[in-house]
């Protein structure tokens, strides 16, 4: 890890936006990041000129901004990708062979990708699978929805903590499909919270405060303003040294204020986390 630089400052002229991306491991042949909600990590077909992760680094390495020159940096090639309000664990390439390898790695399905999500409901088991094919919504673009001739699709969920009408879990996913995780809860009955284009509800403290008060004055804020999804950890074998990584990204603090909430003013007995 480059301690120097232990975060990419990245900005988009166009929008005048601006995103401190912190760096969650590094050697010499990967970077991984902690990608931000509400940015896209690669180009968008439909609209090319929005703000995207992999521009803004290229933009970076090209004109050698501090954090690229720091490194030596001459290339960097993302090995996947994350949807747009999806934080968490982003792997680059810095060469081209380590490239090829984590392409051929993904496209076997060997790294093993963990996420956590806050959803909604409460399921029976607690620990499922939702094998669904899944394919472009016809009359939605950018949408998925589980259709039987869709590609295959297939992700193994596990309860980590159980509260009054919601639920904390463990998502691995088999394949990666775009959205998958997301369509697979809505699937099963238990959509991700503040997921509005997969059926989440918002979570407000007022629902779970009884004698909460609210100003009269102020719209309140809900306590996710992006969905409940994070790609927490990220293991796979090294694509040069073969050594096996595993890489992690803190929890966004939205999602721990909300925990946090859920724990103290929706408790359920019995729902304490099992031992990993």
């Amino acid at each position: 890890m480059n301690v120097a630089e232990p975060v990419i400052r990245l900005s988009s002229p166009d929008t005048r936006e601006s995103w401190a991306v912190p760096v969650v491991y590094e050697d010499d042949h990967l970077l991984a990041i902690d990608k931000p909600s509400r940015l896209l990590s690669s180009p968008d077909r439909y609209d090319p000129r929005r703000p995207n992760l992999m521009r803004m680094l290229h933009d970076g390495v090209a004109q050698q901004r501090p954090w690229a020159a720091s490194r030596g940096l001459q290339y960097l090639a993302n090995a996947h990708r994350l949807d747009f309000e999806t934080t968490g664990v982003l792997l680059l390439a810095k060469t081209r062979p380590a490239l090829v390898a984590l392409a051929n790695h993904f496209g076997s399905e060997i790294p093993r990708k963990t996420y956590v999500a806050l959803a909604c409901g409460y399921p029976p088991e607690d620990e499922f699978t939702v094998d669904a094919p899944l394919s472009q919504d016809r009359f939605r673009p950018g949408v998925m929805r589980v259709s039987r001739g869709g590609k295959r699709s297939c992700t193994d969920f596990r309860v980590r903590e159980r509260f009054t009408s919601w639920v904390l879990l463990e998502a691995s996913p088999r394949t990666g499909r775009t959205h998958q995780i997301r369509v697979h809860l809505k699937h099963a009955g238990f959509p991700i919270l503040s997921d509005r284009v997969y059926g989440g509800t918002e979570l407000f403290l007022s629902s779970l405060k009884p004698r909460y008060h609210r100003s009269a004055d102020k719209t309140e804020r809900p306590l996710l303003t992006s969905i409940g999804l994070h790609a927490w950890k990220l293991e796979l074998p090294h694509p040069i040294t073969g050594e096996r990584v595993s890489i992690e990204a803190p929890w966004p603090r939205e999602f721990e204020v909300a925990l946090k909430y859920l724990r103290r003013c929706a408790p359920r007995p019995g729902g304490v986390p099992p031992k990993t």
